[in-house]
């Protein structure tokens, strides 16, 4: 018998303490991740490419340059999802070796530079052209101030953030 068949018909019990979700599901990260962070761009059931947290984009400098104009936007925590967000995102990601590793396709390069322009501008510089670049943002997860603070992915503990697991 499941959970679910054992609650049913029961009053539902007063939530107290810490929740734990249990998911056995070795993708598990995957829908937390996508579903507690902010992208720039999320994909259609279809495979389509769409803005989320980005409300528009533009191609400069014969496509080695990419420009990309935020909504107003705020994260779950409340505070402002703006163009440093999106910096310290990029800063950060480009701080692996290997940010994606069940997917080395969606790295975007390193070499890369991330110029702020003003508070929802920010254009990616890259060492060359990348057309699949605008699907690579999918995996550029942009969080708060305070997650790299408190969280971090674990640099505080491990010093880095990736290889611990």
């Amino acid at each position: 018998m499941s959970v679910l068949q054992r609650l049913a018909g029961r009053a539902r019990p007063v939530p107290r303490g810490t929740l734990r979700v249990v998911d056995p599901n070795p993708l598990n990260w995957l829908y937390v991740t996508y579903n507690t962070v902010e992208e720039l761009v999320r994909v259609t059931r279809q495979g389509k490419v769409r803005p989320a947290a980005m409300r528009a984009y533009r191609w400069r400098d014969g496509g080695r340059t990419l420009q990309v104009i935020l909504h107003a936007n705020q994260f779950a925590d409340g505070t402002r999802l703006d163009s440093g967000s999106v910096h310290r995102a990029f800063t950060e990601q480009f701080r692996w070796e290997s940010p994606h590793p069940p997917g080395t396709q969606f790295n975007i390069d390193r070499r890369s530079a991330v110029e702020v322009v003003d508070d929802r501008t920010v254009r990616l510089h890259l060492p060359e052209q990348d057309g699949l670049v605008l699907g690579k943002l999918r995996a550029t997860h942009v969080m708060s101030e305070r997650f790299w603070r408190d969280l971090g992915f674990g640099y505080s503990l491990h010093g880095t953030g990736e290889g611990h697991w």
